[in-house]
């Protein structure tokens, strides 16, 4: 599972015209399903994005969490996390998990996000053609893969 975490200052996903979510200050997570991701694969990213320290504190250091700051997150799923640019000019996808994998997987990521943030976690819908707005505050961006814990 890889995501890519940006510390935003406004996002928002858009549908057909529809906003969908919408935040001010927190995180706008982009999150990637292989077929080989497990539950393990959920709850070490969670607890990772929850508590990175990448806000800052009263003296403007990187020393807080979105939970401790109570900021609100985005979650938007990201099949193209899994490109392969190898060969040629046209990524491939065959690392990127099937819908009945990745579906139940994106659901449960979710969940676990708000329950151990302990409120609502916000998002787009899965494989629609979303328009992702976001003010990236710092910048700061950051990406975490799951099978390669740095």
């Amino acid at each position: 599972m890889k995501v890519v975490i940006q510390r935003v200052s406004e996002a928002s996903v858009t549908i057909a015209e529809n906003k969908v979510a919408d935040i001010q200050k927190g995180l706008l997570v982009l999150v990637g399903i292989e077929e080989e991701d497990t539950q393990e694969d959920i709850d070490w990213l969670v607890n990772k994005i929850v508590n990175l320290r990448i806000f800052g504190d009263a003296n403007e250091v990187m020393n807080l969490s979105v939970k401790d700051i109570k900021a609100d997150i985005i979650v938007v799923s990201q099949f193209t996390l899994h490109a392969s640019t190898k060969k040629g000019n046209r990524p491939s996808y065959l690392k990127a998990a099937k819908p009945e994998i990745s579906i139940p997987m994106y659901e449960q990521f979710v969940r676990s996000l708000e329950f151990v943030l302990g409120k609502r976690v916000q998002t787009g819908v899965f494989a629609a053609d979303m328009k992702v707005s976001l003010l990236n505050d710092g910048p700061v961006t950051i990406i975490i893969d799951s099978k390669n814990k740095e």
